[in-house]
Parts: structure tokens; sequence; C-alpha cells
């Protein structure tokens, strides 16, 4: 392993520790969250939901991301989305703590993917390999404050999602305990994963 290579393992690995311990301290304070058997919650804050080819649901993801404040915790099947990624970019340039899961089979048979691009960007990812397919499209924004924001639905992160599929997809903001639902998911499907490397 080459010196810039052990470097970044070092942040990958510090920044997965410091993660871990959030989502800990999230876990005690909001655990009926993370229980299965729990009873369903009273819906809280907003949501909107949005249907490709129609309405533009990349503008809307990429609005939601440059709106966030702290973290984004990506669940992608597929990412070659330029628009999107792009906006993980920026926030990632601008302080934010962007992390990426995707599925290692759709990244090693389905052509150009921008997860080469955003490792570049120091974003670090990780290759979903345990399942036939890791199928989550989601993104979690935000997930220990009172403006967290969830985005999930069909909608691949691809151009063709927008521009030639029918797709759906839907953000709930100021939702804590659903958002500490998913980045608690988000935390252990990344425990599973392997970390991407060039």
């Amino acid at each position: 392993m080459n010196g810039r290579a052990s470097v970044i393992e070092r942040m990958r690995r510090r920044l997965f520790t410091a993660s871990v311990a959030a989502m800990v301290v999230l876990a005690a304070t909001q655990a009926s969250a993370f229980d299965p058997s729990s009873p369903p919650q009273v819906a809280t804050g907003t949501w909107q939901a949005a249907f490709s080819p129609w309405d533009d649901i990349e503008g809307l993801i990429t609005q939601a991301i440059s709106g966030a404040q702290k973290q984004v915790l990506v669940q992608a099947y597929l990412l070659s989305n330029g628009r999107i990624a792009s906006a993980l970019i920026a926030a990632k340039q601008r302080g934010i703590d962007v992390q990426v899961l995707v599925d290692g089979q759709q990244l090693k048979t389905n052509g150009p993917s921008k997860v080469a691009k955003l490792a570049d960007a120091g974003i670090p990812v990780w290759l979903e390999t345990k399942y036939r397919n890791a199928h989550n499209k989601v993104i979690v924004i935000d997930p220990l404050t009172a403006d967290a924001a969830v985005i999930t639905g069909s909608f691949n992160f691809t151009w063709s999602a927008q521009h030639k599929n029918a797709e759906n997809v839907l953000i709930v903001r100021h939702n804590p305990k659903l958002a500490a639902r998913y980045a608690f998911n988000w935390q252990r499907h990344r425990q599973d994963a392997t970390p991407y490397i060039q």
C-alpha cells in the first residue's frame, strides 16, 4: 500500500469511528427509532413526492444536498448522475461529512459511474458485496438535527432515472426519528461493506 493510500485509509477509519460514536449517542437518545418491534410512529415533519420524467427529481435532490449542514449519507444501487455527484462533491468541499455506499456488483458491471470522481474528491466510498442486490436508493441528510431529511424511492441516482424512466421519490424533512432509523441502517450496511480502492 503506498503512502497516499495508507493516509486515506487512516482517515477513513477515523471518520468511521467518529460516525459510529455519533450513532451510539443517537441510539441512546432515540432508542425507540431503532427498535424494529416498536409500533408505527406518528408522522411528523413535511413530505414531498415527485415523479419522473415530469418532475425535476435531480433538482430536488441536489437542492437538498446543497442545504446539508453536517452530514450526507448515501446508499446507491447505481450512481452515475453528474448533477448529483457534483452536489455531493460541492458539499464535501464546504466541509460536510459525505459518505457513500454503492452496490459493488453494479459498479463492476454497469459502465460509467461517478464513484471514482467522488473518491478523488476525498469522499469515503464503500462497496456492498454481501447481498445479491444492494438495492437501496437513500440519502440521509443531517440525521442528528431537527432539520433531518430522508430521500428515498425507486429513483436510482442516474441520468436515465430522470430522463428515460418512470420513477418516484419521497423527501421527508424535519423527522429526526425517521432519519435516525435510516442512518442506523446505513451504519449497519457500512459495517459489512468493503472500502472502494481505485
